[in-house]
């Protein structure tokens, strides 16, 4: 498999939620001790909960442990281009409604359109990718299509 690019935060946040998933797993696993001592376990919903609790606590930290060696950690106070790569923040301007968004390229697994990231990955970001200012792209989204046209790229250099 690939590298996948994540910004140095990304990586960081993701590092800090493993630290934490794996300091709770003894709360869990004491959950599940206390609910088993409560007796039958047919219908017993606490010893339930807790399993189910146990169960995405070990996939997800399954899931972080599997890409941490795929990461390819990129600094993003080291980037600029004229075109738009993982780093940027990308305004554009829909063709039809004169409506401005912006859009930072992450990587998928620090990406949360709430915030205004999107994942290289995204049909967005997959449509931005290596596109320059003035350019147009249109991407297939669930509401139809989306004509967009390139107005800005900038790489926001974050302080810490």
């Amino acid at each position: 498999m690939s590298s996948i690019p994540i910004s140095k935060e990304g990586f960081q946040a993701l590092e800090q939620e493993l630290d934490r998933l794996k300091k709770e797993r003894p709360h869990v696993i004491q959950a599940i001790k206390e609910a088993r001592e409560e007796g039958d376990l047919k219908e017993n919903a606490g010893y339930d909960a807790a399993r189910e609790r146990q169960g995405m606590l070990e996939a997800r930290i399954k899931y972080i442990e599997s890409r941490m060696a795929l990461f390819n950690v990129i600094d993003l106070s080291t980037l600029s281009s004229e075109k738009a790569i993982f780093g940027a923040t990308v305004t554009v301007e829909d063709a039809d409604t004169g409506e401005e968004r912006e859009f930072t390229l992450l990587g998928p697994d620090e990406a949360d359109y709430a915030k205004g990231t999107i994942s290289i990955q995204s049909p967005v970001g997959v449509a931005l990718l290596g596109k320059e200012v003035g350019d147009e792209i249109t991407v297939n989204a669930p509401r139809g299509r989306i004509n967009y046209e390139i107005i800005d790229i900038q790489f926001k250099k974050k302080t810490a």
